[in-house]
């Protein structure tokens, strides 16, 4: 099992702020990006990873969009603020030279010593695709994928790589040294353009935290499509916590935050986000679709300790498990079961949600499911 934390890359706060996909920087903050805004500059930055690496997190995800910070530069930097902490840079593959992508890799993967994961993000925000000048069609941004990831791996591989496809045409891309390890790719995505790229390149499959009945279907349908192909998958959830010593405070927590959003903050994510491509972002708006201001925190319990209030105003990752200590790890162990083996957590704000997480569950958790010494 493995569980890391998150970056707040486009700022923090104790608001739900940071907009995520396709909500911009600041989005839900109570009086906008002012008070208690955390801005992302690197000095609090380097705080939240190193207060990563000291909690026993094994990575950090780093987001990639127009309002958050860029991934690539900013871990590189925080490399040297940390000495074993990993960096999952999350990138879109449209936006480069598959060949470029992995030279970059392989350069990351040495300066650091093997700290380098990777997020292939297709994208799912058909307006965020544009302002970077890319204007592919949601499926055919799948299919160019899976042909960038094809050109990487292969030049990560020793020997010149020629690759002809509709998207790319390369003759004899290679790296100066493969890497060692190469990194670990991770990816996410929900529709049926989707699946097969994750299926035939994805070391580790990632979904969103939706309840464990429709992640346990996600899994399954991963799993067939792998094994068509010969191949295994890990999976990782990701998804917020607020989690405290009691199940009381957790809750009165989550209300502290719902509480604060404005309702026109509420009705102007729903609409943007209302207009996305993303599968996956459908299905979380879907989470909390019959919610009104008013309804109270508990209104958004999808499922036990399952609160759906986070995507209210934010893209992307929309759910919190919410409640004391020992009911997070139960949570953590249903999904367990299931066979999520990584989990991507983040909190607001994640300097002290980090801690809360760190000091409260992980020794809880890893103590319930240490392995039983052997007997000799």
């Amino acid at each position: 099992m493995k569980f890391h934390w998150f970056l707040p890359t486009s700022g923090d706060s104790r608001a739900l702020s940071g907009g995520g996909h396709g909500l911009a920087r600041g989005h839900g903050l109570p009086g906008g990006a002012s008070g208690a805004y955390r801005p992302p500059d690197i000095e609090y930055l380097a705080q939240v990873a190193r207060s990563a690496e000291q909690l026993g997190f094994e990575a950090v995800l780093t987001p990639t969009g127009t309002w958050c910070e860029d991934a690539w530069l900013v871990t590189a930097a925080l490399t040297r603020e940390t000495r074993r902490l990993r960096f999952l840079v999350a990138f879109r593959p449209g936006f480069l030279s598959p060949t470029l992508a992995a030279q970059m890799a392989a350069t990351y993967q040495r300066l650091s010593r093997g700290r380098l994961l990777l997020n292939v993000v297709t994208g799912g925000e058909d307006a965020e695709q544009r302002r970077f000048g890319d204007h592919l069609p949601h499926d055919e941004r799948y299919a160019r994928t899976e042909e960038f990831l094809s050109i990487v791996r292969g030049a990560w591989s020793g020997t010149p790589y020629d690759f002809e496809g509709e998207h790319y045409r390369v003759e004899g891309a290679t790296v100066a040294e493969p890497p060692e390890p190469a990194p670990l790719i991770y990816f996410g995505g929900s529709s049926p353009a989707a699946g097969p790229v994750a299926a035939g390149h994805a070391d580790v499959y990632l979904t969103w935290g939706e309840p464990p009945d429709q992640v346990a279907a996600k899994i399954a349908w991963m799993r067939e499509l792998a094994g068509e192909r010969g191949r295994t998958l890990r999976f990782g959830i990701r998804l917020h916590v607020i989690t405290r010593d009691t199940e009381a405070a957790a809750w009165a927590e989550a209300a502290r935050l719902l509480d604060a959003l404005d309702p026109a903050d509420i009705a102007r994510a729903r609409e943007v986000l209302g207009r996305s491509e993303s599968v996956g972002q459908r299905r979380m708006l879907d989470l909390h679709s019959s919610y009104t201001p008013g309804d109270g925190v508990r209104a958004l319990e999808i499922h036990p300790n399952l609160w759906a209030g986070v995507g209210l105003v934010r893209g992307g990752a929309g759910t919190a498990l919410v409640g004391s200590h020992a009911q997070v790890t139960e949570r953590i162990e249903e999904y367990a079961a299931l066979g999520v083996e990584e989990f991507i957590l983040s909190g607001y704000p994640h300097l002290e949600e980090a801690y809360w997480f760190g000091e409260g569950v992980l020794p809880a958790f890893r103590a319930r499911n240490r392995p039983a010494p052997a007997f000799v």
